[in-house]
């Protein structure tokens, strides 16, 4: 028997593909990305950014997210190491040298894709989040519920792919555009500084 049926399968992409268009960290981090680096750079964070996304869906499948929905220590801990990060992104982006960003060379792939993971995995209301979405489309009748929130993850990770890849490629060419202008490019560098920032303090906000 099919674990997840068609008709939920098509629905709940439809749903996350707009959860993806709404305006978020993730999004407004991919944007940034591209713009500054280019098309290549702002794929690479995105495919971290979805290999995140399989840490939180294998969270919830093993009931892991339970942990940190009831404990405001764990919460909290991960909270404030996802805000040190993007307040380290944006001393990074204030600090860049004009000329240097618009092409991001290859052997920075592995930093990049590295950057769209942590970014992800340390904003814990995506694990809650996760935990409050996902099960909405679990029917028990059609067997695991683990191995059908694992089907739902990859399916929410196949819209965000689409939808922030489509973010990157069109971000990544006015990027291009963009910084053939030293002036241009120094006003993206600040830009992007104020952008991680005040991703930083939304994020410490947060309450649990």
């Amino acid at each position: 028997m099919t674990l997840i049926a068609p008709d939920t399968a098509a629905a709940f992409f439809a749903v996350s593909a707009l959860l993806a268009l709404s305006p978020g960290p993730d999004n407004v981090f991919v944007l940034m990305q591209s713009a500054m680096r280019g098309r290549s750079a702002g794929l690479l964070v995105v495919l971290g950014l979805c290999s995140g996304l399989l840490v939180h869906t294998a969270a919830v499948s093993l009931g892991l997210a339970t942990l940190f929905a009831a404990s405001t220590l764990a919460f909290t801990a991960l909270k404030w190491v996802g805000a040190l990060y993007l307040l380290f992104l944006a001393w990074q982006a204030w600090q860049a040298p004009v000329g240097q960003l618009a092409a991001q060379p290859m052997h920075d792939a592995g930093r990049l894709y590295r950057r769209g993971i942590i970014m992800n995995v340390t904003n814990p209301k995506v694990s809650i989040f996760f935990l409050a979405f996902l099960p909405q489309f679990v029917m028990a009748e059609r067997g695991s519920v683990a191995v059908q929130v694992l089907w739902l993850g990859f399916i929410f990770m196949l819209a965000t792919l689409l939808v922030f890849g489509a973010i990157a490629l069109t971000a990544g060419s006015l990027g291009q555009a963009l910084v053939r202008s030293a002036r241009a490019q120094q006003s993206l560098n600040r830009g992007a500084a104020v952008v991680f920032a005040a991703l930083a303090l939304r994020l410490a906000m947060v309450q649990h």
